[in-house]
């Protein structure tokens, strides 16, 4: 039993769980070895060749929450950036190495550097960036690529990229373990978020559905998603939500409000709920909409016929009789809503100012919802301490 006696708090998440997502890795083209700054081709060269090849094809993995973790799937630039300093001549080692230097200041500026696509794998785009080869993680690309056209792949989009230039950032350049990974999501984010503010309303799509909330894909005028942001658990519905995937699924189409953009940290907060009345503030006649159908409200007045109180709402209704303060309980109505919310009783005291002194309590089971008014001299906290003191006796 759930009783309500306040608006949720939108508890904090961290989104670096979000920078590289689950991916299953498999080689989904031929990989093109970058040329050597040698011009020979020795059996060495052959062999690392060889050997690069081996890599590429016995790769397996999984991107996982940070960039630490994707050491398996950024093996292949590993594998390529090996292959350029080891097939290298020692008046080619300066260039290469020049170019990790150029790699970790762009990661420390955060500036956008434009590079080529070279391929793909099963967990990402390989891109050129100057002699080496950088990796970009399959959610690190714009969510507009994947929402422009929801029918293909990601392996299918992969595909069309080849040989194009993405602007992106490099998030990590770490030249002793040869990993350089890129973001294109990082690059656009200075360009786009200015165009979002806390208050705004967007239309989104669902891209991924975790335990402790959504991504959502925000929609802006060109009619294109540049950025994503998360709708926490508490912050998908005002009814309990135990398992975000019950109310939400990848593709739906949603609204959100912006409730928070850091932009230092290049991340943004939604929320659903806040788009619809808080139900702590209502009253029956707003919970239950009218039924258009009908042309009836679907509620249905006690005019001195008694309600059938729902299953466990007589008992504690009993025990509040027994505290002080409280002087009568009346199921006052009831009504039906359109869908099942939850089977559990679930109880809440409206915020609404009391009349006559008496106050409205709220309770839910199914569809059912029944309005309680509660004749007392007790004040809203009062009245929640009695609530809590009767659930407290009531199994």
């Amino acid at each position: 039993m759930a009783v309500f006696g306040g608006t949720a708090n939108l508890g904090s998440v961290s989104f670096s769980s979000h920078l590289f997502e689950q991916q299953s890795c498999f080689l989904a083209c031929p990989l093109r070895l970058l040329p050597s700054s040698s011009s020979s081709s020795s059996s060495s060269s052959s062999s690392h060749r060889n050997s690069l090849i081996c890599v590429v094809k016995s790769f397996s993995g999984s991107a996982t929450a940070d960039t630490d973790r994707n050491s398996d799937q950024s093996s292949v630039l590993s594998a390529s950036n090996s292959l350029l300093r080891d097939t290298s001549d020692d008046a080619g080692l300066a260039p290469i190495s020049s170019d990790w230097k150029t790699a970790k200041a762009y990661c420390k500026s955060g500036d956008t550097f434009e590079g080529e696509v070279e391929g793909f794998n099963g967990g990402g785009l390989l891109i050129r960036f100057h002699s080496l080869v950088g990796f970009l993680p399959y959610p690190q690309l714009s969510p507009s690529r994947s929402c422009k056209e929801p029918q293909k792949s990601i392996h299918e989009i992969a595909k069309t990229l080849v040989g194009s230039k993405l602007p992106v950032k490099v998030v990590q350049a770490d030249e002793e373990n040869r990993k350089l990974i890129l973001s294109e999501k990082l690059a656009l984010w200075p360009k786009y978020s200015q165009y979002v503010n806390v208050g705004d309303v967007f239309t989104g799509r669902v891209g991924s559905v975790e335990d402790y909330g959504a991504f959502i894909h925000l929609r802006f005028d060109d009619g294109l998603y540049h950025l994503t942001g998360l709708v926490h658990v508490s912050e998908v519905s005002w009814d309990y939500v135990q398992d975000v995937r019950d109310v939400l699924r990848d593709g739906d189409e949603v609204r959100v409000i912006v409730t928070n953009v850091d932009k230092e940290k290049s991340r943004i907060t939604l929320s659903i709920k806040q788009l619809e009345d808080d139900p702590l503030l209502e009253t029956l006649d707003k919970v239950i909409l009218k039924d258009s159908s009908a042309g009836s409200p679907s509620l249905s007045s006690s005019n001195g016929d008694a309600i059938e109180p729902l299953p466990g709402l007589e008992t504690i209704l009993e025990e509040l009789l027994q505290e002080d303060g409280i002087e009568a309980v009346k199921i006052n109505r009831q009504g039906f809503e359109k869908r099942v919310v939850s089977q559990d009783l679930q109880l809440w005291l409206s915020n609404t100012p009391p009349s006559e002194g008496k106050f409205v309590l709220l309770a839910r089971a199914g569809r059912q919802v029944q309005e309680i008014h509660l004749t007392t001299s007790l004040d809203q906290q009062g009245i929640k301490k009695a609530l809590q003191h009767v659930l407290e006796r009531v199994p």
